[in-house]
């Protein structure tokens, strides 16, 4: 029989913990980070690269000539090809599965070993995607870039929010997500430079230089220490104590230690973490974890950035100008990721994503509405002053979704789970936002082709749904210790609270008989 699965309560329910805001949790999180420039690099090069033709006559001459051909001259339907979808979404579907993987490495080798194994990944991944001469070794190098990006999204997040102070935690988690958008528009200049190149140099310096980031990463993961939280977990209790005390800047670390060593008395009882995550206690934050990566997905956002080019050609731009407003998106998500960095600690998550919500919302009925009366399968009469409406309106939704759901995405998971289950928590957080998105990715170019302009009508039903969830099932969790979230938030919410009772005796008895 496992433990009752509840991280230990704080020593005193009011206590405070003291930690200044060191140099170190700093660079460490912007090291850390860079993880995400990797992840969002792929996503913005990804609808720029299958959009080159050189590429597509090497590796899907399929798709090269039915996008070439008269009769597929269909504004919603280019591109509408499975060799050119799955070499977009296998990287997903890698992602999706190797992150288990990266649960039982997180757990039982730590949060920087899972980083390192990330960073080597995506070097071999990269390697082999810029030399490759055939579909295989293309389709393998992806293999690799996923395995990365699962190993990466398990255990940045998490190393960030276990060695953030409390009060800056959602700040400095945003830093990966702020990274990500930063890769997206560095993606967009690349290709905007490189598809201006003759032969194929064009498509294989646009998928090498992947690599730069993906240097810093590892370098990043080589340098930083442990978080304490793994190290006290993994029974190294003095070196726990010496990072906690390094990246708190004080003395006065003992309350948090006793706190960390507390769960992690809780955490050792637990053999197989993942069957932990279907009892009671961990039943909140599962739900709300698997339902914002659900709910992120379904903005329609990913989609978008992955096929921005091809989007925007839909809307009757040529490639020059399409590819300027892939450009233009991408520095409006770059900026308006800085929003919740300074925000996110002051307003807290829910207000962030609600309000995020209703922006999205009236953006794409905006857009459904345009594109149902001035785009038509074979003709477009969109007017100069229409289609730069349509690209305000798509940057408005960009930015909407980059201060919101974007951020809110990553940081909400990754600091809602007891020390016990918070590897495999994470774990089930990216598989479910890697397969969504890879289902996204997959069947978007289909869902354009058959749904027209009724797929931003799609995405924005899914908007007003998440709004609601958010608005009465998600708590706010700004300023709360890691450690102490099942005492101040999941016991104290109206509906999540229920699920709680029953737990707690058991949970009381096993606290007490522990060691410390």
């Amino acid at each position: 029989m496992h433990s009752a699965g509840f991280a230990a309560p704080p020593l005193q329910d009011a206590i405070e913990l003291e930690a200044k805001i060191t140099p170190v949790v700093i660079i460490y999180s912007i090291m850390v980070a860079s993880g995400g420039l990797v992840f969002g690099y792929d996503v913005g090069i990804s609808g720029g690269v299958i959009s080159m033709q050189i590429f597509l006559e090497e590796f899907f001459p399929v798709g090269e000539e039915r996008s070439q051909e008269a009769e597929m001259n269909n504004n919603y339907c280019r591109y509408e090809d499975q060799g050119i979808q799955i070499f977009t979404s296998s990287l997903f579907l890698t992602a999706l599965v190797s992150t288990f993987y990266a649960s039982n490495t997180t757990r039982h080798r730590g949060r920087k070993t899972t980083m390192l194994i990330a960073g080597l990944l995506f070097l071999v991944g990269i390697i082999l995607s810029a030399s490759a001469r055939s579909l295989p070794i293309l389709i393998v190098g992806r293999i690799f870039l996923g395995s990365g990006v699962g190993f990466a999204n398990q255990a940045v997040p998490l190393f960030i929010s276990e060695i953030a102070p409390s009060r800056i935690r959602g700040a400095l988690n945003i830093l990966f997500q702020f990274d990500m958008t930063l890769g997206i528009l560095f993606g967009d200049l690349t290709i905007f430079t490189t598809s201006k190149m003759e032969g194929e140099w064009g498509w294989r310096i646009t998928l090498g230089l992947a690599g730069v980031p993906a240097l810093l990463f590892t370098l990043g993961a080589i340098l930083v220490d442990e978080t304490p939280n793994s190290l006290i977990e993994r029974g190294h209790l003095e070196e726990g104590k010496s990072v906690l005390r390094k990246i708190r800047g004080t003395d006065n670390i003992e309350p948090e230690y006793m706190a960390i060593l507390s769960a992690s008395s809780i955490s050792q009882k637990v053999e197989y973490p993942f069957e932990e995550l279907l009892t009671g206690q961990n039943g909140a934050p599962l739900v709300i974890a698997i339902m914002i990566q659900v709910f992120q997905q379904f903005t329609g956002m990913n989609a978008i950035l992955l096929y921005t080019p091809l989007l925007f050609k839909t809307l009757g731009y040529g490639k020059a100008a399409s590819l300027y407003s892939a450009i233009v998106t991408g520095v409006v998500n770059v900026v308006s990721t800085l929003v919740p960095i300074y925000f996110v600690d002051q307003s807290g998550r829910r207000k962030l994503l609600l309000v995020g919500g209703v922006q999205m919302l009236v953006c794409q009925t905006i857009i459904a509405i345009i594109l149902g009366l001035k785009v038509r399968d074979n003709s477009n009469t969109l007017s100069q002053g229409m289609a730069f409406t349509m690209v305000l309106l798509l940057c408005l939704f960009v930015s909407s979704f980059a201060w919101s759901w974007g951020p809110m995405g990553w940081l909400v998971p990754s600091e809602i789970f007891p020390l016990e289950t918070r590897s495999a928590g994470l774990s089930v957080t990216v598989c479910v936002n890697m397969m969504f998105t890879f289902l996204i990715s997959q069947s978007f170019p289909s869902m354009l082709c058959e749904m027209k302009f009724g797929i931003f009508l799609f995405f924005s039903g899914w908007v007003l749904v998440m709004s609601l969830f958010v608005y009465y099932l998600l708590p706010e969790t700004k300023g709360v210790p890691i450690e102490e979230m099942n005492e101040r938030v999941w016991k104290q919410h109206w509906f999540w609270s229920k699920f709680m009772e029953g737990e707690m005796e058991e949970y009381s008895d096993e606290c007490t008989q522990s060691e410390i």
